[in-house]
């Protein structure tokens, strides 16, 4: 398959929003839907579009509010955890699809344990990277000091204005440094980081990317009880940001869970390890 690019971005009209997405494989193959992360967009699933479609598995790398060519909603309560999880349903919605398998990175993964836990009827698989379940971090990180430095930048995005400002300073170098300082050399080439540059340039990315981190605050409902949807933990050891000990307890909530450990990858393990994540996630979505 060739490499995907911004030319192949489609978009779909949801009921609140417009959000951009690629697509790969079978039209009747079951719909798979990959949520990206802070900070990136639908371009960091991209060596896993392929190798997933080509599995016979209907691929839909979503770019979620906020992101890239999507919609920029202003109002920080646009980004609370519920609206976002109703995106991804909206989008089986339009897609004529009762259910879904599900694959999360970092924010991403954070939608897919609330869609697990909320929606367990639309959900039939969850595959989860270097993510907590969101009712498990705060709890952890007002029991480990250490967790709580290491997610400092949570506090600090809380600021207005000033975040979008620091971020955007010298063509993004902020966010460059630590795409490339938190992963392993060569996982984010320069080309690589070209292409995120143009997505955090569009009008408003920067707010809308800072404010899922800002409408985390709001008030919402606790899980319901355990996740009963059958769910994969991928989980790269060397994550600077997240203790490996999340992935633990993120499985002592789930009725029918395994993790997988990449001992030497860190929290950006899809682009460093892509061929041991795309054998894990095929095996798991496809079987």
């Amino acid at each position: 398959m060739a490499l995907l690019s911004e030319s192949d971005l489609s978009f779909v009209h949801l009921p609140d929003v417009t959000l951009g997405l690629v697509s790969a494989g079978p039209r009747d193959g079951p719909l798979t839907v990959l949520l990206h992360g802070f900070p990136e967009f639908w371009f960091g699933w991209r060596h896993q579009i392929g190798p997933l479609a080509a599995a016979g598995l209907q691929v839909v790398a979503l770019d979620q509010r906020g992101y890239n060519r999507s919609s920029k909603p202003a109002e920080v309560a646009a980004y609370h955890l519920d609206r976002l999880a109703d995106d991804v349903l909206a989008l089986a919605d339009s897609q004529g699809a009762e259910r879904i398998r599900l694959v999360g990175h970092d924010w991403g993964g954070i939608v897919g344990w609330w869609l697990a836990s909320r929606d367990p009827d639309r959900i039939d698989r969850l595959a989860v990277l270097n993510a907590p379940h969101p009712d498990l971090l705060a709890a952890y990180a007002l029991r480990h000091p250490t967790q709580a430095l290491r997610v400092f930048y949570f506090a600090a995005f809380q600021v207005p204005w000033l975040p979008e400002m620091g971020l955007r300073a010298a063509n993004f170098l902020a966010l460059r440094q630590a795409l490339r300082l938190t992963s392993r050399p060569g996982a984010f080439t320069d080309d690589d980081l070209a292409h995120y540059r143009a997505a955090w340039s569009e009008p408003g990315a920067l707010a809308g990317m800072l404010n899922w981190y800002r409408a985390a605050r709001l008030k919402r409902e606790a899980a319901r009880g355990r996740v009963r949807v059958p769910t994969l933990i991928l989980w790269g050891r060397k994550d600077p940001a997240l203790s490996p000990n999340l992935a633990a307890e993120c499985l002592d909530l789930c009725e029918q869970g395994r993790i997988e450990w990449l001992p030497d990858a860190t929290h950006w393990l899809h682009h460093e390890e892509p061929a041991r994540v795309n054998a894990a996630l095929t095996t798991f979505l496809s079987g």
